[in-house]
């Protein structure tokens, strides 16, 4: 089955989800592609407790609640997302572009928005001998069930908020967790940390520090511990039955490579006043985009994203003057919002 759209996002980032806003205040319903199973880029997945402190008007907020308010932004324009699916091949044909998923979805749509920041985020992978072959069975780089892991011994592998999030929300049900993390300093929100090292000074879990996974065991198909080193010279052996690996996000330009837009180093350059490529109808926006004075900014990819809608409109309905309207006083925009009387 072919997905027919008039405007095809390929991100789910602020700056993605500002893209469905824009368009949306112009009558364009959208739908939105990431390689990451939920919404929020960077902002959800590597920072999501992190301050930011320049979007206009908000003195202060975390990229968790940036994207929680983005999303409650949009909420009036219904758009379709397709999370967990990466964008492997894309083609002009007649009436737009053909894009296709990994998964094999396809899509017709008449504007492609790539709005992907540094490209797709892949989880960095532990590159131990026999990992790949265990890998979502018994090696993890994300939770999707948690219940699977109740009464399991976990190894936790990382020293961010997902590894010590994780530590602290399966820890409870698992019959046994330990957290190893390869430095004495973490990357955790600090009340986090606290918590995690106040239940392993109670025995509820173990932390080992200062340390790096040498080996995997394994009884022929099943996983049954994992091989430490210490940075003192010191082995040690921790018996686990699942390993959840949280080393963090690393980016990937992946197929975009290939589709023929003018790329300076790993970046899109796109005109300053669409913010188009060199092909017509494919738009780039945010850190993935590349001009002459270019800022990477959220606030930056929020007036890109803007103006990339007004000439995606343009396209969409050809020959149809697009006027520019205020969200304080137009009727039409205030019925698109859901606040007309």
């Amino acid at each position: 089955m072919t997905i027919n759209t008039d405007a095809l996002i390929i991100g789910a980032g602020p700056c993605g989800l500002f893209q469905v806003f824009e368009l949306g205040l112009l009558g364009v319903k959208a739908d939105v592609v990431d390689s990451l199973p939920g919404a929020g880029g960077q902002c959800t997945w590597l920072y999501p407790d992190k301050p930011i402190y320049d979007i206009p008007a908000v003195p202060i907020c975390t990229g968790a609640e940036l994207v929680a308010n983005l999303m409650t932004q949009i909420e009036p324009f219904g758009p379709t997302f397709h999370l967990g699916e990466e964008v492997v091949g894309l083609q002009v044909v007649e009436g737009g572009f053909q894009v296709r998923t990994a998964p094999g979805k396809e899509f017709l749509a008449k504007t492609v928005f790539i709005a992907g920041g540094v490209g797709s985020f892949q989880p960095r992978k532990l590159h131990l001998e026999g990992a790949h072959a265990l890998e979502d069975r018994y090696v993890h780089y994300r939770v999707q069930e948690p219940k699977i892991f109740k009464g399991q011994r976990l190894a936790i592998l990382g020293g961010g908020d997902s590894a010590l999030d994780w530590a602290l929300a399966l820890g409870p049900d698992a019959a046994a967790v330990t957290l190893i993390h390869r430095r004495d300093d973490y990357r955790a929100a600090p009340a986090s940390v606290a918590q995690l090292k106040a239940r392993a000074a109670s025995g509820a879990v173990e932390i080992i520090e200062s340390a790096s996974a040498t080996a995997l065991r394994r009884d022929g198909e099943r996983l049954t511990g994992i091989e430490v080193s210490l940075k003192d010279g010191t082995h040690r052996s921790v018996d686990a039955d699942h390993i959840l690996v949280f080393f963090g996000l690393s980016p990937k330009l992946g197929p975009i490579a290939e589709w023929g837009l003018t790329l300076n180093k790993k970046v899109i350059a796109v005109d300053t006043e669409a913010f188009q490529t060199n092909v017509p109808g494919i738009f780039a926006i945010g850190d993935i985009c590349d001009y002459p004075g270019k800022k990477k900014l959220i606030l930056s990819g929020f007036h890109e994203a803007a103006l990339a809608a007004f000439a995606a409109k343009a396209l969409i309905e050809p020959g149809k003057k697009v006027h520019l309207q205020y969200t304080t006083t137009s009727p039409l925009m205030h019925k698109r919002l859901g606040v007309a009387d």
